[in-house]
């Protein structure tokens, strides 16, 4: 039986799989044309994969391609010279591969070719390749070298700038039979970001190609796929569950089914539910797999990305997204942002989203003993049914804030402007956790609103977050609320909005909105110290 991959590239034998015809078919076509191709995107986005599917289809119907695929991640470290010499090694190999995967051997010449070949830069290499292409024809047939190159970011410094200049030269060369015939360079930085002084790319002739990340149909098609060998079925919420939770980052919905499919005990015979969804979301909210220790990596690469990141998160304007800026296009080349459809920046998923405020948020603020009252704790917003009384809680936390006053300045490694938020994700975490209730992002990358969900006893509470920004975008928030619940079939919604301006208002109201009721607050942030 096959089952959902996550550990490396996956394979139609193994793993269930998306098939990305589309994509494949275009791919296919770029390279009949002979075009140089390059893909460059965040680890674990299926890139891997698409490139061993693409050769194999290419070369199971037309044998006149020679696919040769290599890798450099090996590379990282080496000089130049070791680049070149274990590289003869590898070309040599792999070519040798396709013979043995197509039950032929080389001929004498080509054999003594390939045992005597010596690559020591690029121009050698240039000429390697032109030797390679009079072996590789057969009477008046020409085969076609399709090169594909996966991890290219391991190149050596050293070796870069050459080798793109020798396929560069290749490809603008006025030959019919050009070798390699088309180029693939797959990668997590793109050509310019390698490119490590700044100077004008010397490979500027490549087509770049996206590889998006699944879409809701391919979603369906890939637990479907599940769904029609085991018998077991997912209820459409889940599917579409997972789609918005993941924005379809492929590694992150083969976890989630995953979970659900081999970890949870759930009988085959029982639907998947939301219930069940719900579950094995908490468990990908909390565990370090391969996929968040990437993000949690890059995000504290530099302590700059926090405020860039909460800014996305916590104003509705956000910036721009401009691969110009370094800070930007690095967030992006590591897919924690992307482009919105106004042009602004986005958090790509809710699971990132919750990620990355976890990991922003202090371990010890100092102010968790004053949370509650004193000699009370979370318990007694909690009523007689047990369930959360969330206006009460909230209305404490107003008073929290009051109550620290200055203090609030003096938590660690936070920025001022986004206290306010890291103090109530903070303190709603801390709550949830001793009432054994969940707390997750429900709205996909929604800027200037960060949603928190609070999940306990079967009720959804919903508590939406803004800074203050003016008294036209405060009403307007509370109507976006408003429509939001409806969409969750939640008939009450909490609206915080933090005021740091130096004479903030502060105000509690409650009214109802398109037949919802929707509990208000401004809360006054402190400014400094008194």
């Amino acid at each position: 039986m096959r089952r959902f991959g996550t550990q490396g590239p996956v394979n139609p034998e193994q793993h269930y799989i998306v098939p990305r015809t589309a994509e494949l078919t275009e791919f296919i076509k770029r390279v009949e044309e002979g075009r140089y191709i390059v893909i460059f995107a965040p680890r674990q986005t299926g890139k891997t994969t698409f490139f061993q599917r693409a050769a194999a289809a290419l070369t199971s119907e037309d044998l006149t391609y020679f696919p040769i695929q290599l890798n450099f991640e090996i590379y990282v470290d080496c000089s130049r010279s070791e680049f070149y010499e274990f590289l003869t090694k590898q070309i040599c190999k792999e070519i040798e591969r396709v013979y043995q995967r197509r039950g032929e051997t080389p001929n004498e010449a080509l054999k003594h070719f390939l045992d005597n070949a010596q690559i020591t830069n690029h121009l050698s290499m240039m000429e390697f390749f032109e030797q390679i292409q009079r072996f590789l024809k057969d009477g008046e047939n020409w085969q076609k070298v399709i090169l594909i190159i996966d991890e290219f970011d391991g190149i050596p410094t050293s070796a870069l700038k050459g080798f793109l200049h020798a396929f560069r030269h290749t490809y603008i060369a006025d030959t019919t039979r050009q070798c390699p015939h088309s180029l693939g360079i797959v990668g997590v930085k793109n050509i310019t970001q390698l490119d490590y002084d700044r100077s004008v790319s010397p490979f500027n002739i490549q087509d770049d190609f996206a590889l998006p990340n699944f879409t809701l149909a391919q979603v369906q098609e890939l637990l479907g796929q599940y769904t029609t060998e085991v018998g077991q079925a997912f209820d459409p919420a889940v599917i579409e569950s997972i789609h918005k939770q993941t924005g379809g980052q492929p590694f992150l919905v083969n976890r989630f089914a995953q979970i659900l499919t081999e970890e949870m005990d759930i009988p085959k015979t029982e639907i998947l539910t939301i219930t069940h969804f719900s579950e094995a979301r908490g468990q990908l909210l909390e565990e370090r797999n391969t996929n968040i220790e990437h993000l949690l990596t890059n995000i504290r690469k530099d302590r700059r990305f926090e405020t860039i990141l909460m800014q996305i998160v916590s104003y509705e304007d956000s910036m721009r997204f401009n691969l110009d800026n370094d800070i930007i296009n690095e967030l992006a080349t590591y897919g924690v942002i992307t482009r919105g459809t106004d042009r602004k920046c986005e958090i790509v998923n809710p699971i990132y989203l919750y990620r990355i405020i976890q990991a922003f948020k202090p371990i010890i603020n100092g102010l968790e003993r004053d949370y509650f009252p004193e000699n009370t704790d979370g318990f007694q917003y909690l009523n007689d049914t047990g369930q959360i009384q969330m206006e009460l809680l909230l209305d404490n936390f107003q008073d929290f804030i009051a109550r620290a006053g200055f203090r609030i300045l003096q938590v660690p490694d936070t920025p001022q402007e986004f206290i306010g938020q890291h103090l109530l994700f903070a303190y709603l975490d801390q709550f949830v956790t001793s009432v054994n209730a969940a707390m997750y992002m429900e709205v996909p990358t929604g800027r200037g609103r960060m949603d928190l969900i609070v999940l306990h006893n079967q009720q959804k509470h919903i508590v939406e977050t803004k800074i203050w920004r003016s008294e036209r975008h405060y009403t307007q928030g509370k109507k976006q609320l408003a429509t939001y619940l409806a969409t969750e079939g939640v008939t009450d919604g909490y609206y915080v909005v933090f005021d740091h301006r130096e004479q903030p208002e502060k105000r509690t109201e409650t009214e109802a909105i398109d037949g919802l009721t929707i509990r208000s607050y401004i809360i006054p942030v402190v400014q400094e110290r008194p």
